[in-house]
């Protein structure tokens, strides 16, 4: 998968499910995707963008994309975080892991800020994470000729037997190419985690953040344990 930034909750539960995570940075970076921004509660009404603003050309690899200024995107961030002192009863631990993650950041990628976030959540969660850097790899990928190949290469590569992705892939891939090479292709398909938020109105599929805000860490490692639904 992509490294995305302190991603939902259904991220987590793909983690949970897997034995190995490859951090996909081979690709062209995507501004529009959830790799230096996420979502949490506006103070006021809906949700607002947590970010962090990157540098470089628009066609850059992941692997390559930078951070303009990780200390002030931070503090922006915990700016926006600072509305729910005092209504969420978890927001001292929740801005201890974000504080965290930019502090065991080496280096100004933003690949490397994100696999942090994934990290410092996995950790307080006790959820086993075994991640690489696809580039770093060094793998013969010269096979890919379409966007469902890359996954399906890799996996290859690294002598898996099962690949579970999002549902919201699955158009990209073939599924024939995977039975011709005795690969597994299989989706998880997330539940919808629903839970008080004071005086705010409930939204689903925000940031992790969010999640951890207002529910004990036992409750939502429970939850995600216990909703792993790994589906052909």
């Amino acid at each position: 998968m992509q490294p995305y930034f302190f991603p939902y909750l259904g991220h987590f539960q793909l983690i949970m499910a897997t034995d190995r995570w490859v951090v996909f940075d081979l690709v062209r970076y995507n501004r529009k995707s959830w790799m230096n921004r996420n979502r949490i509660l506006h103070p006021t009404d809906g949700w607002q963008y947590v970010s962090v603003p990157v540098s470089g050309p628009q066609d850059q690899l992941v692997s390559a994309v930078t951070m303009v200024d990780p200390d002030a995107a931070l503090r922006r961030i915990q700016g926006q975080l600072e509305h729910y002192r005092g209504k969420a009863p978890y927001f001292h631990v929740v801005r201890d892991l974000v504080d965290a993650a930019f502090a065991r950041t080496k280096g100004g990628k933003l690949r490397d800020l994100n696999i942090q976030t994934l990290s410092v959540v996995c950790e307080f969660l006790n959820i086993r994470f075994d991640w690489c850097i696809g580039s770093e790899l060094d793998l013969d990928l010269s096979g890919v000729q379409h966007a469902g190949q890359w996954a399906l290469e890799i996996a290859d590569a690294l002598n898996c037997v099962r690949y579970i992705n999002p549902p919201g892939g699955r158009d990209i891939f073939r599924v024939d190419e995977w039975t011709a090479k005795g690969i597994e292709l299989r989706f998880i398909n997330p539940p919808v985690f629903q839970y008080p938020t004071g005086p705010y109105e409930y939204i689903e599929n925000l940031s992790i953040l969010d999640v951890l805000m207002w529910n004990k860490r036992e409750s939502v490692r429970e939850f995600i344990a216990g909703n792993i639904h790994v589906t052909e």
